[in-house]
Order: C-alpha cells, then sequence, then structure tokens
C-alpha cells in the first residue's frame, strides 16, 4: 500500500471528527430567543398561575454598521415551560396558545420584528424602534437594549388586543389572561450578523 493509502484513512478520520465537533458545538450554543410573560387576573386569579413561553428566533439579520435589525419567529416554535404544570397540563396551555382563539398558528405562521430607527444611547446602549407584525396585526413599538457585538438584551410590553388577540378567560371570566404581556429577549450577534437561517 502506497503512502497516500495509508494517510488517507486517518485524515478522513480527523475530517469527520471535526465535522462531528462542530455539530455538535453549535447543536450546544446558546440560541437567540424571547421569552414571554403572562400574568393572570381577576377575582379568582389567586388560584391560578402565572405562564411562561420562550420562542427561538428561526430567522433575522443584525447589520451593526447601518444599525439595523431583522428578526423572524415561527409561530409554531413557541413553547410553554410553565415548570410547575404537568405535560397535559403543558400541551393544554400549548393547544390553546396555538390555536385559533390565541395565535392561530396556522393562518399566522410568522412574527415578526424589523427596526426602523436605532438610536445610540451611549456605550453598548440602544433605542430601537420597528414594526412588530403578529396575529395579522402591524403595530410600532420602542424599547431600550444593552450590549453588543456579541450579544444584547433588552424587556419590552405589549397588549394583546393592539395585535386584535383577545385575552383568553375562563371559569366564566373569573380567571383571565391580563392583556399586557412582558417580554425580555437575548440576541446573539454572532448567530444573526450575516442574516443566517435556521
Amino acid at each position: 500500500m502506497s503512502h497516500s493509502r495509508c494517510v488517507l484513512p486517518g485524515v478522513l478520520a480527523a475530517v469527520a471528527l471535526a465535522i462531528g465537533l462542530q455539530a455538535r458545538a453549535q447543536a450546544n450554543a446558546p440560541r437567540s430567543a424571547i421569552t414571554i410573560h403572562v400574568h393572570k387576573s381577576g377575582l379568582f386569579s389567586a388560584f391560578a398561575h402565572d405562564h411562561t413561553v420562550t420562542a427561538p428566533v428561526a430567522s433575522g439579520a443584525i447589520d451593526t454598521k447601518a444599525l439595523r435589525v431583522e428578526i423572524i419567529f415561527a409561530t409554531k416554535q413557541m413553547q410553554v415551560v410553565d415548570p410547575g404544570d404537568s405535560d397535559k397540563e403543558r400541551a393544554e396551555i400549548q393547544s390553546t396558545m396555538l390555536g385559533p382563539k390565541v395565535l392561530d398558528a396556522d393562518k399566522y405562521p410568522e412574527i415578526r420584528f424589523a427596526s426602523t430607527h436605532v438610536d445610540s444611547l451611549g456605550l453598548q446602549r440602544y433605542r430601537v424602534t420597528g414594526k412588530l407584525e403578529l396575529h395579522g396585526a402591524s403595530r410600532e413599538m420602542t424599547f431600550d437594549v444593552t450590549g453588543g457585538p456579541d450579544q444584547y438584551q433588552g424587556k419590552t410590553k405589549l397588549k394583546q388586543t393592539d395585535f386584535r388577540i383577545e385575552p383568553v378567560t375562563v371559569a366564566g371570566g373569573t380567571v383571565k389572561v391580563k392583556d399586557e404581556l412582558e417580554i425580555e429577549f437575548t440576541i446573539y450577534g454572532s448567530e444573526l450578523a450575516a442574516g443566517n437561517q435556521r
């Protein structure tokens, strides 16, 4: 067997190992996502509990030079993560959230945010204004962002009724979801800098 034939299997094994390690690192890397906090109100709200929903970024792009950002979420990838609920309870809440009474994921498969203006407020601080498209409605919103260029964080609030979503009520209206939702987000710059697609 020639020298090249002896070396070739070792080279192929090294390449396969490198590819495997890279894929594992990508799989374990933190993903850009938002976390939505849903609170309860109503006469018997003390007997209910709040909900937490996560939504990974499906695709997007960050242009740090032009100070522009676009982020897209796949509605069906939103996940109820209430730790105190059983699997059955989480599945029921998930079904209601994605169903026609709330997000109507079959009709509106994407949630999209695109900035229209970004102001620098100082070192790693920005004020972002843009359009959020959700549930067939589009609304302008403004919020503050900190960090960069590797990681950006921020929080904001929105009202469901601004996007033609009626807050869920149960038990004859004695327990209902608050109209206002609290949203936190963490965006990783390297993940979206080149408009990466998921």
